[in-house]
């Protein structure tokens, strides 16, 4: 049982490691689109140092690009929310698992207890009535010899 959460919690550090370090790229590549994105913003190749149109259809490209790893980077995010809920539902199913059969063996103890007791019990009884006998023996012993006494002392 017990290597069974430890191989599910290892399998979680790894895939924490997995998707950390895929996050972790998609975020610096998003860092990268952006300082792409800021050279691009500050491009003036136009007469007098205006912007063209040119300029600006390619800012506007780089910011596309950023979008869309922005959406990349939230996919990834609604992904590892739902691989943790996953792990989450796993372990608590592997808990409850845990709780019945420790349960199973409480209910188990209970009934060995219970069968002990009675044992016990039987025992007692026993012995009580193995007394009860003895203190009758021993008086009708009494009885009978002071009778047999009362016989002799009349003859």
């Amino acid at each position: 049982m017990l290597a069974i959460l430890f191989s599910i919690l290892l399998s979680l550090f790894q895939v924490d490691a997995s998707e950390s370090a895929r996050l972790q790229r998609l975020v610096e590549e998003r860092e990268s689109l952006f300082r792409q994105w800021q050279s691009s913003e500050n491009k003036k190749s136009g007469i007098f140092g205006n912007r063209t149109k040119k300029d600006m259809t390619e800012t506007n490209e780089w910011l596309e690009r950023i979008i869309s790893k922005d959406n990349q980077i939230i996919e990834e995010l609604k992904l590892s929310g739902s691989i943790e809920t996953a792990v989450i539902g796993q372990e608590k199913e592997d808990y409850k698992a845990i709780t019945m059969s420790l349960e199973q063996d409480v209910q188990a103890l209970k009934r060995a207890l219970a069968e002990k007791e009675k044992v016990a019990q039987e025992r007692l009884s026993d012995r009580r009535t193995f007394e009860w006998t003895t203190v009758i023996f021993f008086l009708f012993t009494l009885g009978l010899g002071f009778w047999i006494y009362k016989i002799k002392k009349r003859s």
